[in-house]
């Protein structure tokens, strides 16, 4: 009893502290603001909730700054506060209209949801889409809400970052900024549910399984559906144990979640998925645009780098511009950017950012105040931890190198004089490769930089690596992969790893509460998946020929790392990623349809020798 009561104190003096806490921070708001709520009519007569915080000093007219959000705009009640504004303090004390917004079906806002949902060819004065949302949402604001200045900006993180790349499309008169950041981009290729083509089964599974659950009239959080309670908690082990993705399907959702459905509708890119994507209509863009993200986001990097191109591609005369830096999802604003995982990286990149990049973005759009002279890409650079300012992106001052594999798990610069080279082992679905080393209950951000020891100890992951640099090597922009490979199966995933080796005698950090040995430590830069079936065409899925040569070649995202003298250059290739993305069977089938039967071993072969190279194309920055 006395222990319990010890617990149940414990509880109430944290909950105590909490609460305080909560009131100290939102203070600030509740003193400098005020808030509405209010519903904005669409062009459908569909009404979406909108929260406005204006600023109780009207000495002085304001712009919009406009978050849109799938997530809830809570607390609901004009008098309830928002513990902050705007992502991160120097924008609430700057002094914004703050908005928020539940989209079109979402919490409290009518409607029907539609994820990703795609552009309209509009052809009355009632059809919708989150583009015309947002133009009737702006034209709302600066025609009824006092005080305001005619100008409005919007961002917003992973999916509001797709709300944020939305309303570029026919953008409002009054839109003048606009930062997409870590922005849902495309759920096939490379964000969140897929990455060329292969389901990335941990994210789609744990989001879905709450996100997706179907909402029938507008209703707040409290009421809401609850997060899923996974009964085991080794995500490794869960997924396992499920035996295929339709049996995941099969016991836990059933036809309850309208997008699990879908994919299993939709394997191949068709037109669903097709019409989800938002890069073709960034035409005519605009508003000033500030694309974000990070390197190390094991959600939407891809999104990043796509919108930014696509703008840059579309819109050659754009005002647009690049920050990349070495964050999680949305770490430039969730974290002071110092470090990530085992990685210390000298500064507060985050802090850096806010102070030289977002907030002056958005006060010299917005308000026309201050300087603001970034460069076309803001760039944090890896391993010499350093700000990069660049004229484009991928940088022009760059050579293209290759990276060729070599026997006896070598890399080099120098391709291969023998003709009869290469690697064989075993891949066992049954026994795939983890994404990450030990037990963990959720997908965790940090294996995107992580040790990556752990697999190369295993006989199914193939290592190659240089001698050690003599010289700095920095690597900017696009990764390619080019493989050379044999399967006695009929289809097979490839996942290729960049990664840092560091030297034996590294010095450990100080203080060291990890016990972190890192000489010798693998740190990954980048890894990514290719469901081979989508070699040659992401719409008509190709089977392999067993034991026939077969080249394999695809893109990684986007990197910029130093490989400092004395470290050495990994590659690791290896063929699940588990339980990151969802298992290969290794025969050609329709995935979502594999039973726990169709899962069986292949014998793989890695080509290296002068008529079949196994390379990887990269871009070496000049000095």
């Amino acid at each position: 009893m006395k222990s319990l009561k010890l617990t149940l104190f414990t509880a109430l003096i944290s909950f105590t502290m909490t609460a305080t806490a909560q009131v100290t921070d939102s203070a600030y708001v509740r003193n400098n603001y005020t808030k509405i709520e209010r519903q904005i009519p669409m062009r459908d007569g569909v009404k979406l909730f909108t929260a406005i915080y204006i600023p109780k000093d009207q000495s002085k007219k304001y712009p919009f700054l406009i978050n849109r959000t799938p997530y809830t705009v809570s607390p609901y009640g004009e008098d309830k506060y928002k513990l902050s504004l705007g992502s991160f303090p120097g924008l609430m004390r700057e002094g914004f209209i703050f908005v928020y917004q539940d989209v079109r079906g979402r919490w409290m806002s009518e409607g029907e949801f539609e994820d990703i949902r795609p552009q309209t060819t509009k052809k009355g004065k009632k059809d919708i889409d989150e583009s015309t949302d947002t133009y009737d949402t702006i034209d709302w604001l600066v025609k009824n809400i006092q005080n305001n200045n005619g100008k409005a900006g919007i961002s917003g993180i992973s999916y509001p970052g797709f709300y944020s790349t939305t309303s570029l499309p026919n953008a409002h008169p009054a839109l003048k900024a606009v930062s997409p950041q870590a922005p849902v981009t495309d759920w096939f290729l490379g964000d969140d549910f897929h990455h060329n083509g292969s389901l990335f089964l941990m994210d789609a599974f744990s989001f879905m399984s709450n996100f997706g659950v179907p909402r029938p009239k507008p209703i707040t959080p409290d009421k809401g559906p609850k997060g899923f309670v996974f009964p085991i908690q080794d995500n490794y082990r869960f997924y396992l144990e499920a035996g295929s993705v339709k049996n995941l399907k099969d016991k836990y959702f059933a036809d309850s979640i309208k997008f699990w459905n879908n994919l299993f509708k939709h394997p191949n890119l068709d037109t669903f998925w097709r019409a989800r994507l938002i890069t073709p209509h960034l035409t005519n863009v605009k508003p000033a645009v500030m694309v974000v993200g990070g390197f190390f986001d094991a959600e939407d990097a891809y999104g990043t780098f796509a919108t930014y191109k696509a703008i840059e591609k579309q819109n050659p005369g754009a005002n647009n511009i690049l920050v990349a830096g070495p964050w999680f999802h949305g770490g430039w604003v969730r974290s002071t950017g110092s470090s990530f995982g085992d990685i210390q990286f000298g500064q507060p990149t985050s802090t850096y950012y806010q102070e030289n990049l977002e907030l002056p973005f958005f006060k010299f759009y917005l308000k026309g105040e201050g300087n603001f002279n970034p460069a076309e890409a803001n760039i944090f650079v890896t391993g010499s931890n350093q700000w990069k300012r660049f004229n484009a992106w991928p940088p022009a001052e760059t050579e293209s190198k290759n990276l060729y594999l070599q026997p006896n798990g070598k890399l080099a610069f120098t391709k291969v004089g023998r003709t009869d080279s290469w690697d064989e082992y075993v891949s066992d679905p049954a026994n795939p490769v983890p994404y990450q080393d030990g037990v963990q209950a959720r997908r965790t951000r940090e294996y995107m930089i992580d040790d990556q020891r752990f697999a190369a100890r295993r006989p199914d992951v193939k290592t190659y690596q240089t001698d050690v640099l003599t010289e700095d090597i920095t690597l900017t922009g696009p990764v390619l992969a080019n493989l050379v490979v044999a399967t006695t199966g009929t289809d097979a995933d490839y996942v290729v790893k960049l990664i840092d080796v560091y030297p034996e005698d590294a010095p450990n950090p100080s203080p060291n509460p990890k016990n972190l040995m890192m000489g010798g430590y693998q740190m990954l830069v980048r890894g990514e998946i290719m469901r081979g079936k989508y070699r040659n065409s992401f719409e008509k899925p190709e089977a392999f020929v067993p034991n026939a040569i077969t080249k394999v070649n695809y893109a990684l995202p986007d990197v910029a790392h130093t490989f400092k003298k004395g470290h050495r250059i990994m590659i690791q290739i290896q063929n699940t990623w588990f339980p990151l993305a969802d298992r290969n069977p290794q025969k050609f089938m329709d995935i979502y349809q594999a039973e726990p039967k169709d899962f069986q071993k292949a014998t793989h072969k890695i080509y290296h020798d002068t008529f079949n190279s196994s390379f990887i194309t990269v871009n070496v920055l000049k000095p």
